[in-house]
This record gives C-alpha cells, sequence and structure tokens, in this order.
C-alpha cells in the first residue's frame, strides 16, 4: 500500500512538472512569435522608408533647380538622410526617420515661395509620389506600433515576464513622432 501512494506521488510529481515544462515552452514560443512578428512589421515598414529614402535626392535636386539659396534647408534633407543611412540601430532609424519627416516639411514650405517650382512637373510627380510613400509609412507605423505594444506587455506583464527575463526578451521602441512640429502633417499638396 505504502508503495502504491509512492508511485502515485512520484507520478503526480512528474504529471506537474510535465504541465509546467509545456507551458514554459508556450510562454517562450509565444515570444519568440511576437519578437518575429515585431521585426517582420519593422522590415516591411522599412520597405516604405527606403523607398521615400530614395526619392528624397531627385526631390532635392528639383527644388535646388528652383531655390538654390535655401541651402539651409536643402542641408537639413541631406543630414537626415545620412542619418538614417548610418543607423545602427532601430532607435536611430527612428531618430533619422523623425528628422527627415521635419526636413521634408521644411523643404515643402520653402516650396510655397516658388511659383515656378510649384508648376513643375517633375516636382508635382515627385510631390504625388511622395504623399502615397506618406500614406504607406504612416499605415504601416501604425501596424508596428500595434504590434510592438503586443510584444511589449508580454515583456513586461505576469508572468510572462519572468520568461522574457530569463530568455533575454527586451523592449522594442515606438515608432513615435519626436516633436510637437513634427506632429502636423507634411503638406504635399500645392494650389
Amino acid at each position: 500500500m505504502e508503495f502504491g501512494l509512492g508511485l502515485i506521488g512520484l507520478l503526480g510529481l512528474l504529471g506537474l512538472l510535465a504541465v509546467l515544462a509545456l507551458w514554459a515552452i508556450g510562454q517562450y514560443n509565444m515570444l519568440v512569435k511576437l519578437r518575429n512578428a515585431v521585426e517582420e512589421a519593422f522590415s516591411t515598414m522599412d520597405v516604405y522608408l527606403k523607398k521615400r529614402f530614395d526619392l528624397v535626392p531627385n526631390l532635392v535636386e528639383t527644388v535646388k533647380g528652383f531655390a538654390a539659396h535655401e541651402s539651409g534647408v536643402l542641408q537639413a534633407v541631406t543630414e537626415a538622410r545620412s542619418m538614417i543611412q548610418s543607423a545602427t540601430t532601430t532607435e536611430q532609424k527612428i531618430e533619422g526617420e523623425n528628422m527627415l519627416t521635419g526636413a521634408l516639411r521644411s523643404l515643402f514650405a520653402v516650396s510655397e515661395a516658388y511659383p515656378d517650382l510649384k508648376a513643375n512637373q517633375n516636382f508635382l510627380d515627385l510631390q504625388r509620389q511622395l504623399n502615397v510613400i506618406e500614406t504607406d509609412i504612416a499605415q504601416s507605423r501604425k501596424f508596428y506600433n500595434g504590434v510592438v505594444k503586443q510584444f511589449n506587455n508580454r515583456v513586461e506583464m505576469f508572468p510572462s515576464n519572468i520568461f522574457a527575463n530569463i530568455f533575454g526578451f527586451t523592449r522594442f521602441p515606438f515608432f513615435e513622432v519626436a516633436s510637437e512640429v513634427e506632429r502636423e502633417a507634411v503638406a504635399v499638396s500645392f494650389a
């Protein structure tokens, strides 16, 4: 009789350990799945950011032909683009993209003073392309931030935070606008 109770207790303990192990594996796999979703969302957004990045030199050259003395604005666009190109972390890339958004806003504000530029077909085409890309970027930022929120919740909430800490999962940054001025919409249409 004693042997039977000891065996049942041992089997119960092994069963409990097996359930806990399966639960831990599930927690780990969920964190991996969400981390991969965040990386995929950033990669998707990065495609649109690259399209904008590649469009900027054409835009700068077009504006340069009409507004050559606006070198400060053109320099800010070039510097922001350079910062993005040299970024090595997600945070640096986000900061560079926010700088580029602000620089483009200034560029379009300056272009208002040049009626010939506003009527230039090449400029109008670049403006239209940028408008489409900015819409795509806004949508992909929203998706990225949604996935980041899910991941960060898992990393911070009990009990998954225990596994996140054990296995080195850390928060991802949100793609946020850095300043109040940048929160205003980029004016890309001209009357």
